[in-house]
This record gives C-alpha cells, structure tokens and sequence, in this order.
C-alpha cells in the first residue's frame, strides 16, 4: 500500500551522469520557475520549458510539481549539514564568538533566494525521504552542537543534549523566520540578538 508521501517521491534516480545532469537541470528550471512566477503559477510545463527537456522527460523524473519542490527541500537541507570541518571547528574560542559563529552559518545558509525558501516552508510536503533527511540533518547537527558545548568551558547548563536541541531548534527557526518572513528588522539586529540570548542562556 503506498505511503501517504508516495505521489511526492522522485519516480527516477539517475544512474549516469547525463541522466543526473537532467535531474539538476529540472530542478535548477523549477527554482527559478518557482520563484519568478510564485508556486501556484509554477507549472510543470513551465518547468519542462525552462529545463528544456520534453514534459514527458520531466515526468520520467518527478511525477508532479509538489515533488519537486520536496526534492529541492531536501538539497536545502543537505546543503546545510556541516562537513567534518565545518564552520564550528575554527570557531574562536569565547563562547560569545562561537555562538555567533553558529548563528551566522544558520543565515548564510537561508540568504540565497528568501522567496523560494518561503514558497518551501509555505507549500512543501513531507515526502518519506523529505522526512529522513529532515531527521537526519537535526541528528547530526544536534550532535555536532552538543559536542561543541561538552568542550567549552564557558556552558554551564543542566543537559548539554537537551541544550543542544534547544539552540539548534531556537536559532533554525528564528532564522527561517527573519529570511522568509522579514518584519523589517535587520539581519543584524536578529543576529545579535540571537546571540546575546543563547550565550545568556550557555552561561547559566
């Protein structure tokens, strides 16, 4: 029986290179599509024209538009994992520094396209590998954060875990928030203020 999320899944993963060239290009077609015409306007024949490959092509890879936007989700979030040598480890050593350090890699990694990261939020769907990776990305980085805390002689607080869980769930949502959503506050003023009250809270 298929899975609620199943008509979101891609129908095709590409096993050569021109097939995952393809893939890219449909989907780099539907980000700019997305963007300059709004979700609702974003037709798969839009998409079809702009990737230029046939709309019976881009079916062979994604069978709606709804699965698109998914898969783009999902290279959005994959794009903000951090490598084993990531932002945090070269962070400086005050723990004021390291959490703006933290924070700023969150809204460097939400700058690129605001509109499109609010069409993501407010039009995607949870497809099973949207969810995996979703669960993936806040495990790893969780355990990144938590690391960075049990090292830093400057957290003092009850659970480092739990601690963890709530700066990376405080500063994602915030800055989602900021870079979607602007209220006319700046970038930089969230961001101090971001930092300001997480080293607060570290310190105990």
């Amino acid at each position: 029986m298929p899975s609620a999320g199943s008509h979101l899944d891609p129908r095709r993963k590409p096993r050569q290179v021109r097939a995952e060239l393809t893939r890219d290009r449909i989907l780099t077609a539907a980000a700019h599509v997305f963007t300059e015409h709004g979700y609702a306007a974003g037709t798969t024949n839009r998409i079809a024209e702009r990737a230029r490959v046939s709309i019976g092509s881009l079916y062979q890879y994604f069978p709606n538009k709804d699965s698109i936007l998914a898969e783009l989700v999902v290279r959005h979030i994959d794009r903000g994992t951090w490598p084993p040598a990531g932002p945090l480890d070269l962070a400086p050593g005050t723990l004021e520094a390291t959490v703006r350090t933290l924070v700023r890699d969150a809204v460097d990694n939400h700058s690129d396209d605001p509109r499109l990261l609010r069409i993501m939020i407010e039009e995607g769907q949870f497809s099973q590998e949207l969810r995996d990776t979703v669960a993936r990305h806040a495990e790893m980085r969780v355990a990144q954060v938590r690391d960075l805390f049990a090292q830093h002689p400057d957290v003092h607080v009850r659970d480092i875990g739990a601690a963890a869980e709530l700066v990376v769930f405080t500063v994602e949502v915030n800055v989602h928030r900021l870079m979607a959503f602007p209220q006319g506050i700046s970038v930089e003023t969230v961001e101090n203020e971001l930092v300001d009250m997480v080293t607060r809270y570290l310190r105990g």
